[in-house]
């Protein structure tokens, strides 16, 4: 008996995973039943189906279509193609701006359920990725990943207008305003704008009494850090910047910044009224209310008012008793730095303040302007009981003595 032979394109292997393949199944009963060719039924090839019974075919023409199409689903808004339909499904949100899935605590949206479990641990303690070398632990293991770079010199991202390199991108991406003079963080109290969202956080404490950070040599205590930082050096003999060009050396960075001026002629800002110069342009400004009336500085307890904040904030000593400002050379202690400095000249014997009219030398200001009356005439101290005036206050005080028949101190128990 002659076989019938089968058509190549209907000879592919059975699927080897299908164990139930009639073809497969058919060619072992072969092998093991002897004298089966003249009994069996002839071979039957696999069938090609008309278009009716290819449309009319339950289910498997789906998985035939994504065995035989990659990625069949395609955006309409787009054209983007999908393997899945879900898939698909989850990315026309991109177009519409839905996020269906919510957090409970914060209220903020997601686009897919995993974005939104990823997001509780920000509301937990829990942080259960540790780094290996410092210990330091995280709640998310992007996080954890991104902070692997501190250990290592890579520097993976660039600036595409300097060159510099940074080791995270939002290190780059905060550079960047450097170049462009962005300034998208503002305060909501004083509305000034800063390039860093940090620095603005920085800033805020100025608008609180808030002082944390302490001296822990002399008890100042500071709003910022780098102002401790600053202030450190006061209790050194450490001058670490120092002049290139004659080799002066300075405690601190602004000193040396201010000096310079004195080999490079530059005139950055000045006071169109008494021409002082100003390194930068917010400090000229701070300078002009010193040419006008204004005082919109006021002391909450006694009511007086100044031109600047860093003189009422200097006033505010006289309503405590604190004493912060002490002398090297006998102790004495003082409220205000400016007090200290006119004392000092009490151990030197200098007399720095001279009279115009005179030539007469004295050692405070307030001593020579006490002493000008002298040459105006001017007798500002008067007498509350008989309108006697005189040029000085101690002249005052004796005649009042004059009203209490010279014995100004009386005894209670008489």
């Amino acid at each position: 008996m002659v076989k019938k032979e089968v058509p190549t394109e209907f000879t592919s292997s059975p699927d080897p995973e299908d164990s139930e393949s009639p073809v497969l199944k058919q060619e072992q009963e072969e092998d093991q039943v002897p004298g089966l060719e003249e009994t069996r039924n002839p071979v039957r090839p696999f069938q090609v189906k008309s278009e009716d019974e290819e449309m009319n075919e339950p289910n498997d023409s789906n998985e035939t279509r994504v065995a035989h199409s990659e990625k069949p689903f395609s955006c309409p808004e787009c054209g983007k193609t999908f393997k899945k339909k879900w898939d698909l499904k989850i990315h026309k949100v991109v177009h519409t701006g839905e996020r269906p899935f919510s957090c409970d605590v914060c209220g903020k949206k997601f686009l897919q359920k995993a974005h939104l479990r990823s997001h509780m641990v920000v509301h937990s303690e829990e942080r259960p990725f540790g780094c290996s070398f410092c210990g330091k632990r995280f709640k998310r293991r992007d996080i954890l990943k991104l902070h692997m770079v501190v250990h290592t010199e890579e520097k993976p991202f660039s600036c595409d207008v300097c060159g510099e390199r940074f080791k995270r991108q939002k290190i780059l991406k905060e550079h960047m305003v450097v170049h462009t003079g962005d300034r998208p963080f503002s305060c909501d109290v004083c509305g000034k704008r800063f390039k860093r969202q940090k620095i603005l956080k920085e800033h805020m404490v100025v608008h609180t009494e808030e002082k944390p950070f302490s001296c822990d040599i002399c008890g100042k205590r500071f709003k910022l850090q780098n102002a401790l930082k600053s202030h450190m050096v006061i209790h050194t003999e450490e001058k670490p910047f120092s002049c290139d060009v004659c080799g002066k050396r300075f405690k601190r960075q602004k000193f040396l910044k201010e000096h310079m001026v004195v080999h490079t002629g530059e005139r950055l800002f000045c006071c169109d009224v008494c021409g002082k110069i100003f390194l930068q342009k917010a400090n000229l400004r701070l300078h002009m209310v010193v040419h006008s009336e204004e005082r919109p500085f006021t002391c909450d307890v006694c009511g007086k008012s100044f031109k600047l904040q860093k003189i009422l904030k200097a006033h505010m000593v006289v309503h405590t008793e604190e004493k912060l400002f002490s002398c090297d050379v006998c102790g004495k202690r003082f409220k205000l730095q400016k007090i200290l400095k006119a004392h000092m000249v009490v151990h030197t014997g200098e007399r720095p303040f001279i009279c115009d009219v005179c030539g007469k030398r004295f050692k405070l200001q307030k001593i020579l302007k006490v002493h000008m009356v002298v040459h105006t005439g001017e007798r500002p101290f008067s007498c509350d009981i008989c309108g006697k005036k005189f040029k000085l206050r101690r002249n005052l005080k004796f005649h009042m003595e004059a009203h209490t028949e010279g014995k100004p101190f009386g005894c209670d128990k008489w």
